[in-house]
């Protein structure tokens, strides 16, 4: 090629380059055609046509050119790398890997091919062969900082998050406005549970990039691990901001204002929210969704949405752990496994406890893998002692699936479901060949890698299987379990708890997010009905608490007439209890632990019926105590049995009675018969396991008391 025809070629393929980076894809195209042309055996005015292609949506026709381009020069490295990324984007990564492996035999450590290389590697999961190709770009590539952030993702999949904000430090040093690198950076750093610090570098990064709702919504998310809520509602309002159609930033907000009783709006972003629902959004928490007035169809719906993109990221990692099946022999004991965040000083060790202990004496093997360090309790400390306790809080998700599969787990349960630490990417790993959907997240898992969803017939009844992702596998008393040693402190004076010595104390214990604004007008309309009685809730903060204030006077109901509880260890806020005379309800999203913790410390429970698995909890604790009277169909007949029982002292007294001689020895509180039911439950599950059949729906008979 001559001088002249190679400058040429050179302002051809610059101005080629200017034409795509300002998307003129028509003009690039025109132009690249010619250029071919006039140059067909260049490599580069192929492979720029075909991005052309590419921009203005003409896939297989760029595939073709950038063919032809590799077969014009099968050294070509940009070829390469983009046919690669084709590849990748087509689900083939196995494809890429093998393309760029043989482009780097041509050309061994260009940084280029081993960037795309560790790309490649990174969506097979291949995570420590992408650490080793991103860390050998390093040294063709020192200053590149894409590079360096490649390879700090890799370490951060691979669980070490300390290495990986190191290298996102050194992009950072490379490129000091990278947003990017910025949001890398505050990955590592939640990551090492430094929140406050992740918050302030996610900030950054939406300083930096304002418009995309990300970095904002990430910033809340860390904010709100910080104990900021004001604040993380504050970033998720910006991210919406930036999109409105942003679903994640969307179901944040909503949860925020619900936790803080702050109702402002609240209608229309709940109708915004249960619409993104049933157009299949993304990103939109299922347990922050069970607080909405949506039926249980909605409740699935949002489940298998979340599931669907965590089983999409998780597919190839699951693929390349390929754990191996467990075979058992059929006299071989049954080794059960639940995986939690909460084995310790936790509404679910508080739960379990008593179970475990009882199960202590079974057939079943049962071994407790916590996701959260030790926390010292005497929970924790009984936990340890009835069963084997692993511990998985500094292990990643293929990590702990590892030491799962290790231990010879036959059947999973997880405790966490959608709530408090997510275990839902580690049971999408199948780390046992049966998993159970149990206890803490209240509904179905919409989830292809859970098999089963243990609950009872009264949280699921026949009429709501279709919301059911799962086999249903239903116990014959309350699925809620509780301890049956926990102990109550001696109770306070009424007034040394802020309340008046006489009148009737209804009382809410409940989270804000539940406290809805229908739930608060039935409590002020019971309030309105019994003139010497006052509402007693759960503090939300003192700006939460001012607006449920505000709120009861502009029902016509004075302020002094709520009363707010502060957080208090365990033992003095059972005590509480016996200063109420009646706990009120709430709806969608009834009272769980807080509703046994009533009945256990001898309070009643008055509650609606709800159409979802999270809104029937507290009537199935009521049937099984013996209290069905207590279980309201409809909010008018809620409002006047709590107006009656308000006005009648010794209809109460009557309740408080039966409860504390018969509610101890109720159903509900039998922890050996809920262990032997439990136990058969498991037994039926891993019944069907050995014999080589699939999950089936299946109501667990009563078992026989020895």
């Amino acid at each position: 090629m001559s001088d002249l025809t190679a400058r040429e070629l050179a302002a051809a393929l610059e101005r080629l380059a200017e034409l795509l980076e300002h998307g003129a894809n028509a003009a690039a195209e025109t132009l690249a055609a010619h250029t071919r042309e006039r140059f067909p055996h260049e490599p580069e005015p192929i492979r720029l046509h075909a991005l052309a292609l590419l921009q203005s949506g003409q896939r297989e026709q760029a595939r073709q050119a950038l063919q032809h381009a590799a077969q014009v020069a099968p050294q070509h490295i940009a070829t390469q790398c983009n046919l690669a990324t084709l590849e990748l984007e087509d689900g083939d990564p196995n494809a890429a890997i093998v393309r760029l492996r043989t482009a780097l035999r041509r050309a061994p450590g260009h940084p280029d091919i081993l960037n795309a290389l560790g790309t490649a590697l990174m969506a097979a999961a291949r995570h420590a062969q992408a650490r080793e190709a991103f860390a050998m770009a390093t040294h063709g590539a020192p200053t590149h900082a894409g590079v360096r952030l490649n390879l700090a993702a890799a370490e951060l999949e691979l669980g070490h998050a300390a290495q990986a904000e190191i290298h996102a430090r050194e992009a950072l040093q490379l490129v000091p406005e990278l947003p990017a690198a910025h949001a890398l950076l505050g990955h590592a750093l939640r990551a090492q549970h430094r929140t406050a610090e992740a918050a302030r570098v996610f900030l950054a990064a939406e300083q930096r990039e304002p418009h995309n709702p990300v970095h904002a919504y990430e910033a809340g998310l860390a904010l709100d691990d910080a104990g900021a809520l004001d604040a993380a509602a504050t970033a998720w309002r910006r991210a919406l901001q930036a999109d409105t159609g942003f679903a994640p930033a969307l179901g944040q907000l909503v949860y925020a204002q619900r936790r803080r009783c702050d109702w402002r709006g609240l209608d229309t972003l709940g109708a915004q929210l249960r619409r993104a629902v049933d157009n299949h959004r993304e990103g939109i928490g299922p347990f922050a969704f069970l607080a909405e007035d949506a039926d249980a169809a909605a409740h699935r719906r949002c489940a298998e949405t979340y599931a669907g993109v965590i089983e999409r990221r998780m597919a190839p990692l699951r693929t390349q752990l390929a754990l191996p099946a467990l075979i058992l022999a059929a006299e071989a004991p049954i080794r059960v496994g639940l995986v939690a965040d909460g084995f310790g000083a936790h509404a679910t060790g508080l739960l379990l406890v008593a179970l475990i202990e009882a199960l202590a004496t079974s057939s079943l093997d049962v071994h407790l893998f916590a996701t959260t360090p030790d926390d010292g309790s005497a929970l924790r400390r009984r936990l340890a002692r009835a069963a084997t306790m692993h511990e998985l809080a500094s292990m990643n998700a293929a990590q702990s699936a590892l030491a799962i599969h290790a231990a010879g787990i036959e059947i999973l349960f997880d405790l966490n479901g959608y709530c408090g630490k997510d275990n839902a990417e580690l049971m999408a790993l199948r780390a046992a060949p049966v998993q159970v959907n149990y206890l803490a997240y209240p509904g179905t898992s919409g989830a292809p890698w859970m098999d089963y969803l243990l609950a009872d017939a009264t949280v699921v009844p026949d009429a709501m299987r279709p919301a059911i992702s799962e086999k249903l596998l239903r116990l014959p008393r309350c699925y809620q379990p509780s301890d049956t040693t926990r102990a109550v402190a001696p109770a306070p004076s009424r007034s040394a708890s802020g309340l008046p010595e006489h009148g009737t104390v209804f009382a809410c214990f409940n989270a804000g997010y539940k406290l809805n604004p229908a739930s608060f007008a039935r409590f002020l309309h019971v309030l309105d009905g019994v003139p010497d009685g006052v509402l007693w809730l759960l503090s939300v903060g003192a700006d939460g608490d001012e607006r449920l204030r505000h709120a009861a006077t502009e029902h016509g109901i004075a302020p002094a007439r709520l009363v707010f509880l502060p957080h208090l260890p365990h033992t003095e806020y059972l005590a509480r209890y016996a200063l109420a005379d009646l706990f009120l309800d709430t709806l969608p999203y009834n009272a769980h632990t807080t509703a046994s913790d009533a009945l256990w410390a001898g309070c009643p429970v008055l509650t609606l019926r709800g159409e979802t698995f999270a809104g029937r909890v507290a009537a199935s604790l009521l049937e099984h105590v013996g209290l069905p009277e207590l279980i309201a169909d409809d909010e008018t007949a809620f409002v006047e049995s709590a107006i009656e029982l308000g006005q009648n002292p010794n209809g109460l007294a009557t309740l408080h009675r039966y409860l504390a001689q018969q509610g101890r020895r109720s159903e509900l509180f039998d922890m050996p018969g809920y262990a032997r039911d439990f136990e058969r439950a498991v037994q039926w599950i891993s019944a069907r396991h050995r014999a080589g059949l699939a999950p089936q729906d299946h109501d667990v008979a009563p078992a026989i008391s020895r």
